[in-house]
């Protein structure tokens, strides 16, 4: 694993972690987290051993957003410098957002503009009774901009123009209600057991079939029933039944057993 400032990586079992560090700072962004968390994440990808990923936080907070010496600095920065910075953050985002292997965020704290887009960019969230959020770039005479599609793909349009027009926090009940966050848990120590619940059952199952199930969620997402759709449906469960992880995983339920995957 690679030495980051700014972020912790490791591999527990089948079981990557990647953890915000900056809990002094409330994990807030800044050019060198950016750019240690998509190394992170390209990492996870490679290794053979990780089979799902955690995205956690060390310190009261999740991610407080943008970091304020950032913004200070990118106050005075030229277009070319501030797209360069846009850029850099929407490579983070849709890198996690297209890993092929399932990624869980684990929610401890307040979690404001760009960690919320962190959260809607995993596949599963689960928070603490105590987190909060708030998308509050208006505040600040900005726009959410980068994180607005994983935004609004976890939350709808509607709910989406509340919270980024108000700039209002919201609690982790109104999360949970809008879809942001998939499970409420009392405390850190219930907030681990529920994900180490989650992860059992995802460890259960074929990594090739997880993959194929990531990317069929993002080509149907949001498209007409239609002629293409259906016919791009129908050959993808043809291909994925005649692959070795759909034919190993039909017998093994014929034959009442345990599927081998062997990492497929």
């Amino acid at each position: 694993m690679s030495e980051y400032q700014s972020i912790t990586s490791e591999v527990d079992g089948n079981v990557g972690i990647l953890t915000l560090n900056k809990g002094d700072r409330h994990n807030a962004f800044d050019e060198q987290l950016i750019a240690e968390l998509t190394d992170g994440l390209h990492e996870m990808e490679a290794d053979q051993r990780v089979r799902a990923v955690v995205l956690s936080s060390t310190g009261k907070s999740f991610c407080a957003g943008a970091d304020l010496e950032w913004m200070r600095r990118a106050a005075g920065y030229s277009h070319e410098e501030n797209l360069r910075d846009a850029h850099h953050l929407a490579r983070l985002l849709s890198t996690l957002n297209e890993l092929a292997k399932p990624t869980i965020a684990r929610v401890q704290g307040p979690a404001y503009g760009g960690g919320v887009g962190l959260i809607a960019a995993c596949d599963i969230a689960l928070g603490t009774y105590d987190a909060s959020f708030a998308l509050s770039e208006v505040r600040l005479g900005i726009v959410p901009a980068v994180i607005s599609p994983y935004v609004l793909a976890a939350i709808g349009e509607r709910c989406s123009r509340r919270y980024m027009l108000t700039a209002e926090s919201f609690s982790a009940a109104e999360a949970y209600r809008i879809g942001l966050l998939h499970e409420l848990v009392p405390g850190e120590e219930q907030l681990d057991e529920a994900i180490a619940e989650i992860l059992d059952r995802l460890l259960a199952n074929s990594v090739a079939a997880q993959a194929e199930c990531k990317a069929l969620i993002r080509i149907v997402a949001g498209q007409p029933i239609d002629e293409q759709t259906r016919e791009d449906t129908a050959q993808c469960i043809a291909r994925v039944r005649a692959s070795p992880a759909g034919r190993e995983g039909i017998a093994a339920f014929l034959e009442k057993r345990k599927p081998h995957w062997n990492g497929d």
